[in-house]
């Protein structure tokens, strides 16, 4: 594993050209903020604090920040069942989303959803969702209304498992055929659950597959901010302007498991060293630094108090309130309330 881990290292500079500069450094606290809330989620999960566990998506942040930065602030997202990282990077406040996955009142979704169904419909952001591919089915739903409207770009997340299942390129054609503006992204963190992408799509590649459907596709490096940045950037500019739909491929990574405490043995500690040599938030605070942007000493301190925010979150989430129960029927169905409780 030399060899790859030097190919690795020589690898690592973050070019800043042309990126808003003022805006670099917000970036760089969403990434840490979302890291730090992933580590702790994922302790949470581990000791029961959260039912059912999570999804991590530490060793992704570049991807949520890269995309979300890119767009308005008004266009539409829908994401996956690993959402965490795209919903507070379109702006979600932490102490909400993790009350979210404590199952309390006070969570984005009023604890109805926890951590697979996150949403903040003000925000733009329409939701994580547990079922393989379906983001992209509901954000070229709302793509079709951006065009409809006159206005706006409609991004559906989806991993690389969601490449074989028939909803993402039904979706996809529709997009294609009725030239809205949708931006696929994919995050192809390489592994669908325990099965490496590459032993499982037909054609050995998520661009050409995209392409065959009509189109724009391109792959960027997932742990560099900046290329997820321009990639997503060119494609929404391209969609605005009537050019269609885009496929982006992120190639990123996860630190952890699928989920909470799943025993890793389909893959090795060399492998995932490999990946950390890649981190987004160290070439990206390198970057920073290397540009003046910012000195050694300053990511110390943004990772203290990302930390402290996380803390903040936790102890917002243990002090609220469960949901009221007699309001349960309301917030999960339109059924009338009086037919409900009838049956």
């Amino acid at each position: 594993m030399t060899d790859a881990r030097t190919a690795a290292a020589e690898d690592i500079e973050i070019d800043l050209t042309g990126l808003p500069k003022g805006e670099l450094l917000e970036w760089l606290e969403t990434m840490l903020l979302i890291r730090r809330f992933e580590e702790r989620a994922e302790r949470l999960g581990s000791r029961g604090a959260i039912p059912g566990g999570i999804h991590s998506a530490a060793g992704q942040e570049a991807v949520a920040v890269g995309t979300m930065r890119a767009l308005h602030p008004s266009d539409p997202v829908a994401g996956t069942h690993r959402s965490h990282h795209t919903a507070l990077a379109k702006g979600l406040e932490a102490p909400h989303v993790m009350a979210e996955l404590y199952g309390r009142a006070t969570g984005s979704v009023g604890g109805r959803g926890g951590t697979m169904h996150l949403a903040d419909l003000d925000r733009g952001y329409l939701g994580g969702n547990g079922i393989v591919g379906a983001g992209v089915g509901i954000a070229m739903g709302a793509a079709l209304a951006c065009q409809l409207k006159g206005e706006g770009v409609a991004v559906g997340f989806v991993g690389d498992g969601g490449l074989n299942v028939g909803r993402t390129w039904e979706a996809a054609n529709l997009a294609v055929i009725w030239d809205l503006p949708l931006i696929i992204v994919c995050e192809n963190n390489m592994y669908a659950v325990e099965t490496r992408f590459d032993l499982v799509l037909g054609g050995g590649s998520a661009v050409r597959r995209a392409e065959g459907f009509g189109l724009n596709a391109v792959s960027v490096d997932g742990q560099d901010v900046a290329a997820v940045y321009r990639a997503v950037h060119a494609a929404a500019e391209r969609a605005r302007t009537g050019g269609g739909a885009s496929f982006v491929e992120a190639r990123t990574y996860r630190y952890e498991g699928h989920n909470t405490g799943q025993i890793i043995t389909y893959r090795t500690d060399d492998e995932v060293a490999d990946w950390r040599l890649r981190d987004p938030i160290n070439r990206f605070s390198a970057a920073l630094v290397a540009a003046g942007v910012i000195a050694e000493g300053d990511v110390e301190g943004m990772d203290s108090q990302a930390t402290a925010l996380i803390d903040d979150a936790v102890e917002f989430a243990e002090s609220s309130p469960f949901p009221d129960l007699d309001t349960a029927p309301a917030n999960v169905t339109s059924m009338p309330t009086e037919s409900w409780e009838s049956r």
